[in-house]
């Protein structure tokens, strides 16, 4: 199953938080090539306090063989293992924020794990990096692609390339 992560991070050395973030990830089991990746992009943040500082964004595609609970608990002890709090107020600033966006046409919704990602249409900071490989993926209940949805996304929020290689 083809699976996007949002890696996202506003805290520390925010480069190397998201490098590390990407690379537990290749090393989880059931994770394979081939690895599709954004460039980083700096974000102003969405949603959070005054104090909050800009964040970084990139987006991942990789091959998992398990499940997406599985893979979110995973994405959790990654987080948690390079100095995410496990219980955070919404939207505060973070070292890492892993974000499942899709599993291929998977739809589903619990207490745990919604997917497609609910807000995945509405952030420019995930639909660039998003755009950078899959601009002409169309997600399930959506009637345009990643690409049509940049277009027409009514988010003023800056947006700029960081880095290209990460």
């Amino acid at each position: 199953m083809r699976i996007a992560i949002a890696l996202g991070s506003n805290l520390g050395d925010r480069l190397a938080n998201l490098a590390a973030g990407r690379d537990a990830v290749l090393k989880l089991p059931g994770v394979s090539a081939p690895v599709l990746h954004s460039r980083v992009y700096e974000t102003e943040p969405v949603g959070t306090g005054p104090d909050a500082g800009p964040f970084l964004n990139a987006v991942m595609e990789v091959e998992f063989t398990g499940g997406p609970h599985t893979l979110l608990a995973a994405l959790r002890s990654i987080e948690s293992a390079l100095g995410r709090p496990m219980r955070y107020p919404r939207n505060a600033p973070r070292t890492l924020d892993l974000d499942i966006l899709y599993a291929d046409d998977l739809v589903l919704y619990d207490d745990t794990l919604v997917l497609p990602h609910p807000r995945l249409h509405l952030r420019r900071f995930v639909l660039a990096p998003l755009n950078d490989f899959r601009p002409d993926l169309r997600l399930p209940g959506q009637a345009h692609t990643v690409a049509e949805l940049l277009a027409r996304l009514d988010d003023p929020a800056a947006v700029t390339v960081f880095a290209e290689r990460w």
